[in-house]
């Protein structure tokens, strides 16, 4: 799906991952879940594009429902694959914690599962390799995107600044639609190591300029980035 000029998403609002295109090649900010490789190659095709276009893939985090298909990348295609340095084990498999499941509905919870057999996420290939990145960095890859640092759902969790594309996405640091309850608008994300610190992290939002705000679940919001953290915030405190 074209979203803008130089952006594109992939899979749907309950699991998505973007594509930043610009003369330089194609940049892909997370790797969703294995069964969206096909997905990939579609979108690609669409944009006039093929996977040699393909410069890296940038996790937003290291969870099985973000690097679905980055391994495979790397290994078939040589494409690199860009993570926290706190998450570089995660990404290649290594223990987490297990975080608070909190409120959920069977039907949200049913549909979400469901979806991730389809898309194969008992498939998840972890990652062998990585290229570590930290808070600040500008990575050499089409749209020059930029590291923030947003721990709290992962300790490595980032969002990922494009400004050619108008938009940052930000994985799991919040969601617009929650996978275990089906509400939908943004709040915190579930499934997350550290939900203060989570909150804390979603002041870094408001300093950036960008149209889309682009979350791991849910869908494409445009708005206030200054006020959002407040609206999240106020979501988390009537959650309990």
């Amino acid at each position: 799906m074209k979203l803008g000029p130089h952006l594109h998403r992939i899979g749907n609002d309950v699991v998505a991952a973007y594509l930043v295109d610009t003369e330089e090649g194609v940049t892909v900010v997370d790797a969703g879940l294995a069964g969206h490789w096909s997905e990939l190659l579609t979108e690609l095709a669409a944009m006039g594009r093929t996977l040699d276009d393909v410069r890296g893939v940038v996790l937003t985090h290291g969870d099985t429902d973000h690097i679905g298909f980055a391994e495979r990348l790397r290994r078939e295609h040589g494409v690199p694959v860009y993570v926290h340095a706190a998450d570089a084990d995660r990404a290649r498999g290594g223990d987490k914690p297990t975080a608070a499941f909190g409120r959920w509905r069977p039907g949200a919870v049913l549909g979400f599962l469901a979806y991730s057999l389809r898309k194969g996420g008992l498939r998840t290939t972890y990652l062998t390799e990585v290229t570590e990145v930290h808070d600040g960095d500008v990575l050499p890859l089409p749209g020059a995107p930029r590291v923030v640092g947003m721990p709290g759902h992962s300790p490595g969790s980032i969002a990922v600044h494009v400004p050619v594309a108008d938009a940052v996405m930000v994985g799991d640091a919040l969601t617009t639609r929650d996978v275990l309850t089906g509400r939908t608008g943004p709040g915190p994300a579930p499934f997350t190591d550290d939900p203060a610190q989570a909150l804390d992290s979603l002041a870094r939002l408001a300093g950036l300029r960008a149209t889309w705000l682009l979350p791991g679940h849910g869908a494409p919001w445009r708005g206030d980035l200054a006020a959002l953290p407040d609206e999240v915030r106020a979501v988390a405190a009537a959650q309990g």
